[in-house]
């Protein structure tokens, strides 16, 4: 994605306002209990990176889906057969992932944006768009419909099946998934999404998510850079992929891959790269 510079949308910054106001609320109900209070900011950071640590597995073969730059997500091409849907949340104004995952496996992509719909279905495969935000429960804010994943897979009567999720929605994401029950997770094989924060809530939403996803790849957003501020992380961003622990198989004898893993590439290409050289050691 890319990492707004001042509030768009809503006149007078209202879109960000209103949206971090609504996921911060959200939040910090669903994130009870909290890390030990004495835990300073950099130390919170430095269990976040030890939480994101990437894992090797037997059985993934590793593919960049979408964007050659924002918006390309690495994952298991060889693990998706077996979905049977796709769900793209943040769109505006193209979803080239969705798009190429749809074209690839003959799936339905849903795809999500309340603010900034597609400029044009896939011209491949099968897309439906939804005028709606993916949030922490049901709710219209500014005229913008706001519904749980939980609901919107029951709309489409997807309840049950197997899934593959990308998600970038600017820090909404950490209300929504707090709020997403364990049982509706584990019907998603696999889960792309990028991150916006590194503080105490979004520790608890890693390590809540890592009940149920391995974690196999760590990207660092090079326009969220903010080493000095952000350290020992480079950057406030970040994108991961998370395979189901039903269908990835751990290999032990193999070592932490290193990072960054040459499919990646700058969100922004004519930027300055920041990413965690080699493996993320304890």
């Amino acid at each position: 994605m890319t990492i707004p510079q001042r509030p768009r949308g809503l006149p007078g910054g209202l879109r960000w306002i209103v949206v971090t106001l609504f996921v911060v609320a959200a939040g910090a109900l669903a994130a009870r209990p909290l890390l030990r209070p004495n835990l300073t900011a950099r130390q919170i950071r430095q269990q976040l990176l030890m939480e994101l640590r990437p894992i090797t597995l037997k059985n993934c073969t590793l593919r960049r889906f979408g964007s050659p730059n924002d918006g390309g997500y690495l994952m298991c091409e060889n693990l998706l057969g077996s979905a049977k849907s796709a769900y793209s949340y943040g769109i505006g104004p193209t979803d080239d992932w969705g798009c190429e995952i749809s074209q690839t496996y003959g799936l339905t992509v849903h795809q999500y944006d309340c603010f900034s719909p597609p400029a044009a279905a896939c011209p491949s495969g099968r897309s439906i768009f939804h005028d709606e935000c993916i949030g922490p429960r049901r709710a219209m804010i500014e005229s913008r419909i706001f519904d749980t994943l939980k609901s919107q897979i029951s709309k489409n009567g997807d309840a049950g099946r197997t899934l593959v999720v990308k998600i970038d929605v600017e820090g909404a994401e950490l209300a929504s998934l707090m709020a997403t029950p364990d049982r509706v997770l584990d019907r998603i094989d696999q889960l792309a999404m990028e991150i916006h924060g590194a503080d105490r809530w979004f520790l608890e939403l890693v390590r809540k998510l890592k009940r149920t996803f391995h974690v196999v790849h760590l990207h660092f957003n090079n326009q969220a850079c903010t080493v000095l501020k952000s350290s020992p992380l480079p950057a406030w961003a970040y994108q991961v992929l998370l395979v189901n622990k039903r269908i990835g198989v751990l290999d032990p004898t193999k070592p932490a891959p290193a990072l960054p893993n040459p499919l990646d590439a700058p969100d922004y290409a004519q930027g300055h790269d920041c990413q965690v050289p080699g493996p993320i050691e304890e």
